[in-house]
């Protein structure tokens, strides 16, 4: 799979600062990523096919899917702009903006939005599981790598990326010895349970009995419902993505 990531961002991140990330990104992918999910993709930097134009076409797009890095938080305008030049084919969007409202590396943010563009391209992968607070009930979790434990980073090359979830936590049960996330526990770092969240971050599903999606973090966690809300807010997220398609 290969992702072109096109750089929107009105020049406050110069190409030079972006192809340092996505190199940084490219590693993550296939040193971390790939070993485990048995899948992976190329992120690459994108450019004007012709001279002088001003605009991107669908000639400047080369990949599979498409990622673009936007500044601000337009959600309406840089939904418009990708069904406008490269309609129906699968997209994420990194919000500068919205990284500044999280207090969150742009860079952590573009590894989270790449890691679920390659695991879940359109948005609409569910696992059966059980619900989190009702856990004889089943429900339909949101196949995404990174929301459970959104707040996790590690440096690759001085660049700050996002942790990501493993197989193990799409399973039932707690099997010894075994390993939800990248990370792990250990360090002051807890130990991810299977299909849980740890601090700071969130799940969602598909409640049948509700028959609605449904965003669930710890009641007594501040920083994920302030993430929740700035998200909600913006509309921004794989998330609000997923209620978006939905309602289509």
């Amino acid at each position: 799979m290969l992702v072109s990531v096109v750089n929107r961002s009105s020049g406050r991140l110069s190409d030079a600062e972006l192809q340092h990330a996505i190199r940084a990104v490219n590693r993550q992918v296939g040193d971390d990523f790939q070993p485990y999910w048995g899948f992976g993709a190329t992120l690459r930097l994108e450019g004007r096919s012709g001279a002088g134009r001003r605009r991107f076409t669908q000639a400047d797009m080369r990949g599979d899917a498409v990622l673009y890095v936007v500044d601000g938080v337009d959600v309406d305008g840089a939904e418009g702009f990708h069904q406008s030049t490269y309609p129906g084919i699968p997209y994420g969007i990194v919000f500068l903006g919205a990284s500044e409202k999280l207090e969150e590396d742009w860079t952590v943010t573009l590894s989270h939005e790449a890691l679920e563009l390659i695991a879940d391209p359109e948005a609409n992968l569910l696992v059966q599981g059980p619900h989190p607070t009702y856990p004889q009930r089943r429900v339909f979790h949101w196949f995404e790598m990174c929301d459970a434990v959104q707040t996790e980073t590690y440096s690759i090359d001085g660049v700050l990326v996002s942790n990501f979830l493993l197989p193990l936590y799409f399973t039932s049960g707690e099997e010894r010895g075994g390993r939800n996330d990248f990370l792990g526990g250990g360090t002051g770092r807890p130990s991810l349970q299977s299909f849980g969240v740890n601090p700071g971050g969130y799940i969602g599903f598909y409640d049948p009995r509700r028959r609605r999606d449904v965003t669930y973090y710890a009641e007594d966690d501040a920083v994920a419902a302030r993430r929740a809300r700035i998200k909600g807010r913006m509309k921004t997220g794989r998330g609000n993505l997923r209620r978006r398609r939905s309602k289509g």
